[in-house]
């Protein structure tokens, strides 16, 4: 490796992946340290006893929790990130998600930035990810400048019957925006194993393949892989990042940084990363690095036909968005509904272990399944700590269970309606940090937020922090388009006032 590079960037998810596409076209010399290896595409990427019974490409590392208790979160350090196994599903933040909102739990605060600011690189991320959509169909959806890269992914029969009968309520539901390849010349076969699995064909639309891979075509662009990094490293003025410290003690010197770890590894980096003049860490004069932790409030829903099995395998095509501005009556803000990929009992065996595996087999063949997502509102006390022995501590504290709790009831009502007589939940734990944000969160004002509004640290002359960290509140709906939008605009920022 050379001895100093122009860029480093630590991660390789969505917000590294986003900025080195930016970056890539200057000629810089850049270095994506990502701390994993690459996911390899064989047999077992489709087989849920592998996946999820044996958990076997999760990450087997430990932190703690609020209450000391160690448990082995839902964190898969990979080229690409989380995005190896998400669901594709790449909805843009509503245009009232950036101003303040008063939720039952309390209130959701402003960004600094409005929709109308993140619009061109929404629409530039969807082209960059090949999105499936329909505009328009979503009545909350905000203005766009231009349709969806490609049409609305196709219901299978059982969802198109299902959309018919909630369209009889009187709600709206309308087609998942996807990143899928399931168009002409696209690699998707519409498998049972998109939402939760590797894609053993490349068709999903994850940060290895739509960005890493890319950019690895450009000579100037150097990937390299199991490379923790632990710290980063400050100059003695303490004003620049000199080197990213990995985890066999060896140093990346560079001079501009990126950090893209995720919001509960980057807010520990940089809490480790202590100086003579940043006593509590790099970025952190403002004290808020590792708090206002956020992790949406998640429950599974399976709507159950006792007399009528689902045999569709590809089913996560719907949502709606019919209580994400308020309760249908004018009431606080719910959240969003939109289908999961398909249960098969290998995925139920450890969330209900006393149910018998005849019986657990039998509602996974039944079922059609739904995942009810709320916001979780920033709590300064919900936080990220970094341990002296290196472990790391989440201390999540739930916040605005009372709406999601109201979602999830209007959920059962509505599935009932539909003709499904057994409606099961059963909420997610707080060891899957899956939408895990607000760590490091940008704004205006450096007495309370770490990042300025292009990402960059108030504290340091040459250090952006561009993953869900610097989300100010969560929304209500799947991050990844809206990581991907903010990080293509902060590389054009970089490209234009830190690399000439």
């Amino acid at each position: 490796m050379p001895a100093r590079f122009d860029v480093v960037i630590i991660g390789s998810g969505v917000g590294g992946g986003c900025i080195a596409h930016v970056l890539a076209p200057s000629g810089a010399r850049i270095v994506i340290l990502e701390r994993g290896s690459r996911l390899p595409r064989e047999d077992r990427n489709w087989d849920p006893e592998a996946v999820y019974a044996d958990a076997a490409y999760k990450s087997d590392e430990r932190w703690v929790d609020g209450n000391g208790r160690s448990f082995r979160p839902g964190q898969f350090y990979y080229v690409g990130g989380h995005t190896k196994v998400f669901g594709a599903t790449m909805f843009r933040f509503r245009r009232e998600d950036f101003s303040a909102m008063e939720h039952a739990g309390g209130l959701s605060p402003a960004w600094p930035i409005d929709y109308e600011t993140l619009e061109p690189y929404y629409a530039r991320a969807e082209r960059l990810f090949g999105v499936h959509g329909e505009a328009c169909a979503d009545p909350t959806e905000p203005p766009r400048s231009g349709p969806y890269p490609h049409p609305p992914l196709r219901h299978n029969p059982v969802i198109a019957e299902v959309a018919e009968q909630l369209r009889a309520q009187g709600l709206h539901p309308f087609p998942v925006p996807s990143s899928v390849q399931n168009h002409e010349g696209g690699a998707c076969v519409r498998c049972n194993t998109c939402d939760g699995f590797p894609c053993r064909l490349g068709a999903k639309g994850d940060a290895e393949t739509r960005l890493i891979d890319p950019v690895l075509q450009h000579e100037n662009v150097e990937l390299r892989c199991q490379a923790q990094v632990v710290r980063l490293r400050a100059d003695a003025s303490g004003r620049r990042v000199a080197a990213a410290e990995l985890a066999d003690g060896t140093k990346v010197q560079g001079d501009l940084f990126v950090l893209a770890a995720g919001a509960v590894n980057s807010a520990a980096i940089l809490l480790r990363s202590t100086h003579a003049k940043h006593p509590e860490g790099l970025a952190n004069a403002s004290g808020t690095v590792g708090r206002h932790y956020m992790n949406h409030n998640c429950t599974a829903v399976m709507a159950i036909r006792p007399l009528r099995a689902n045999r569709e395998v590809f089913q996560k095509t719907l949502a709606l968005n019919d209580f994400y501005l308020d309760d249908g009556a004018d009431g606080p803000p719910l959240g969003n509904i939109q289908l999961l990929g398909k249960i098969m009992e290998p995925m139920l065996r450890n969330e209900i272990r006393r149910v018998p595996r005849w019986a657990r087999t039998w509602l996974a063949a039944h079922s059609i399944d739904w995942y009810a997502m709320s916001e979780d509102l920033p709590h300064p006390e919900s936080r990220v700590r970094a341990r002296d022995d290196g472990a790391i501590v989440l201390d999540w504290r739930r916040t605005n269970l009372a709406a999601h709790e109201t979602l999830v009831a209007k959920a059962r009502r509505m599935l009932r309606a539909a003709g499904f007589p057994i409606v099961l939940t059963k909420a997610f734990s707080k060891d899957t940090p899956s939408h895990q944000c607000g760590t490091v969160r940008f704004g205006h004002d450096p007495a309370n937020a770490p990042l300025d509004p292009f990402c960059k640290a108030f504290d340091l002359d040459n250090l952006y922090v561009v993953d869900a960290s610097f989300f100010p509140s969560s929304a209500a709906v799947n991050p990844a388009l809206t990581v991907a939008a903010q990080a293509l605009r902060a590389g054009e920022h970089i490209a234009q006032a830190a690399l000439h």
